[in-house]
C-alpha cells in the first residue's frame, strides 16, 4: 500500500468497501477479481473518464477540483467524517498542507485535575489527541485494570484496547469498540498525517496487532464524541456507561472523557465501586500527569 498518495489509499480502500449493488449497478456474473467497486464502475458514477480515476488513485494526478472530490463523495457514499477526510486529503494531495503545530504537552492543568476530581464518583480522565491517558481521577483510572503495569509514558488508551491482555475482556463489545478506535486514528490524521506521536502509534500497532492493521487499511474515519460503551470489568463486573468527550480549551488537542449512569441502577452500583480503592491505588504515579 505504499504506492501513491494517501488520497488514492483512501480512495482505493473506500472503494473496496462498496458493493455494486448498493450504488445500483448490477451485480454480473461469475467471480469479481476485485473487491467491491471496479475503478470503471466508480468513475462512471462519479462523472469522470477511467484515466483521469486511475491517475488520481495512482498519484499521478494531484489536484482533483472540488466539484470531482464532491462527486467522487457522493460515488463511494461518504458523509460526514469520512466525506470530511476526503477533502482534507485531496488538499493534502495539492499540497496544500497546515503549518504543522508544535509538539503535544503532557502537562495537564491544575484546574483540569481538581475537575476531575470533583467529577467523582463518576469515572473522568484526560487523554492527548493520540489518546495517551495524560491524568486520572480514581474511578478513572480503575476503569482500565492493569494499565498502570505499564511506565507513564506507555499509557494509551487505544494501545491498552489492542495489545493489553486486559483490552479485549474489558469489552464487552470488542469487535465494535475497536473499529471505532482505529477510525478514531484515521480521523486524527486528518489535520496534521505525519505528527510523530501518531506515526509512532501507527507504527507499532500495525506490527504487534493484526486485527489494528486490518482496521486500519479500512479507511474508516471517526470522530470521537460520545456514546455508550458496555464493560465487563474483572472487579465490579457488568456495567453499561454514557460517556461525553470535550475538547479542553487551550490545550494542543486534549480531551475530557467523563462516563455516567443513571441513579439506583445496577450500572450506577458498578460505577460506585471503582471509586471504593485504596490509597495506593488512588491516582497515577509520579510522572504519569505532567
Amino acid at each position: 500500500m505504499s504506492e501513491g498518495t494517501e488520497l488514492g489509499r483512501f480512495l482505493r480502500a473506500r472503494r473496496g468497501q462498496i458493493r455494486p449493488q448498493d450504488v445500483g449497478l448490477p451485480a454480473g456474473t461469475g467471480i469479481r477479481r476485485t473487491p467491491g467497486l471496479r475503478r470503471e464502475e466508480l468513475a462512471t458514477l462519479a462523472g469522470v473518464s477511467v484515466d483521469y480515476y486511475t491517475r488520481l488513485e495512482r498519484g499521478r494526478e494531484t489536484r482533483p477540483s472540488p466539484a470531482v472530490v464532491a462527486a467522487l463523495g457522493e460515488a463511494l457514499r461518504l458523509s460526514g467524517d469520512a466525506l470530511h477526510r476526503l477533502y482534507e486529503l485531496a488538499a493534502l494531495a495539492a499540497g496544500q498542507t497546515p503549518t504543522p503545530c508544535q509538539g503535544p504537552t503532557r502537562v495537564v492543568r491544575e484546574s483540569v485535575r481538581t475537575m476531575l476530581e470533583t467529577l467523582r464518583p463518576a469515572p473522568a480522565y484526560v487523554v492527548s489527541r493520540t489518546n495517551d491517558l495524560l491524568a486520572a481521577n480514581r474511578p478513572g483510572l480503575r476503569l482500565f485494570p492493569g494499565i498502570t503495569d505499564w511506565p507513564p509514558e506507555r499509557r494509551n488508551i487505544t494501545r491498552y484496547m489492542f495489545l493489553h491482555p486486559m483490552g479485549r475482556r474489558l469489552y464487552a463489545d470488542w469487535e465494535r469498540m475497536a473499529a471505532h478506535s482505529a477510525a478514531h486514528l484515521r480521523a486524527m490524521a486528518g489535520a496534521d498525517p505525519d505528527m510523530p506521536e501518531l506515526a509512532q502509534l501507527v507504527g507499532e500497532l500495525v506490527v504487534k496487532s493484526p486485527e489494528f492493521a486490518r482496521l486500519w487499511e479500512r479507511y474508516d474515519v471517526r470522530a470521537r464524541s460520545g456514546g455508550q460503551k458496555h464493560f465487563q470489568h474483572p472487579e465490579v463486573g457488568s456495567m453499561r456507561l454514557t460517556f461525553e468527550v470535550m475538547a479542553i480549551f487551550r490545550t494542543d488537542g486534549q480531551r475530557l472523557v467523563t462516563y455516567q449512569a443513571p441513579p439506583d441502577t445496577p450500572d450506577h452500583d458498578a460505577m460506585l465501586l471503582l471509586d471504593m480503592a485504596s490509597p495506593e491505588e488512588a491516582g497515577l504515579p509520579e510522572g504519569a500527569e505532567r
